[in-house]
């Protein structure tokens, strides 16, 4: 029995619209002063997690999932891949605005498992940040028109963000993070993204970063509607859990620690990002220090366990 959590070491991905926060916010060892993600819970083959405890360090999460069924209460004969992708985003520019498909047009076009829902919880939001969600169309016909024309600012949707505020983003949604922002992004396992626009950007060697205007228009939702989630918050010991949304593919809580609380493992396995604050993790009488930057799985073969300290986490699992 595997009576421990599952620490995964983060993946850094350098972007052109990236920058050093992931460092100074976090600590981590970032690779360069344009590492715009790290991607902190992973088996998606651009950019797997290493574990680093217990039995399974130096081991992918891919491997742990594909060779370890058990720990996920999956079935030893699925060959489905694993369903979630955790990220942090340091937007030290605007990212490019896009759009991602749903699960039909991932499989059907782009010959990948899943498409592209994700959500993001404001980590830091610098005054006057915005993000784009949405589009002003009313009609398929209409954003295509308007994105052809390149007539951005009568197409896209300006929203501000500050730190704190929670973002559900379904697969067909126009949206993008904004200049000094930095985010927690809970997604589906997919790294297909149609850019729309990039504000005629270029790299370091003078080259425009590919378009994908075509795709985006097919997959784009028209009109744009907000989605409309349902959050509750309970108090039990010292522990304040707000459900920040439960749909399809995802289910995502944010968890304020102040004291000690005993828990019950509600999912298959949980995901647990620590963004702020220190706690101890206690599971079988083993005590495990968990600090802002770590991240964790919880395991099918973990049923209880205990947290106390003070601390705030993102938590997710499949819905």
């Amino acid at each position: 029995m595997y009576n421990q959590p599952i620490f995964l070491a983060p993946i850094f991905q350098e972007r052109i619209w990236g920058g050093t926060k992931l460092k100074t916010l976090f600590q981590y060892d970032i690779p360069n002063t344009h590492t715009g993600e790290a991607w902190v819970i992973s088996a998606h083959e651009n950019g797997p997690s290493h574990i680093i405890n217990g039995d399974l360090a130096g081991k992918t999460l891919t491997e742990a999932w594909e060779n370890y069924p058990e720990l996920f209460n999956k079935p030893s004969n699925s060959n489905t891949a694993y369903p979630l992708l955790v990220k942090i985003l340091d937007a030290a520019d605007d990212l490019s605005v896009q759009v991602h498909p749903n699960d039909r047009y991932a499989q059907d076009i782009e010959g990948q498992p899943y498409g592209k829902t994700e959500c993001w919880y404001v980590l830091q939001a610098e005054e006057g940040a915005e993000i784009v969600f949405g589009h002003h169309a009313q009609s398929s016909e209409e954003f295509s028109k308007l994105a052809k024309n390149g007539d951005w600012d009568s197409l896209l949707r300006y929203v501000p963000v500050r730190a704190g505020d929670f973002i559900y983003v379904p697969s067909g949604s126009i949206h993008a993070i904004g200049k000094g922002i930095v985010i927690l992004e809970t997604q589906q396992s997919s790294d297909i993204t149609y850019r729309v626009y990039d504000y005629d950007r270029t790299d370091n060697q003078g080259k425009r970063r590919e378009l994908h205007l075509d795709a985006s228009i097919e997959v784009t939702t028209a009109p744009h509607q907000d989605p409309a989630i349902r959050q509750t918050e309970i108090t039990r010991q010292g522990l304040t859990i707000k459900k920040l949304v439960e749909e399809q593919y995802f289910t995502v809580y944010h968890w304020d620690l102040s004291g000690e609380v005993k828990q019950e493992r509600n999912a298959d396995f949980i995901q647990v990002s620590v963004i702020d604050g220190k706690a101890v993790l206690t599971i079988n009488q083993q005590h495990y220090t968990i600090k802002k930057g770590d991240h964790f799985i919880i395991p099918a073969t973990v049923n209880h366990y205990s947290l106390s300290g003070e601390a705030e986490m993102i938590i997710s699992h499949p819905s």
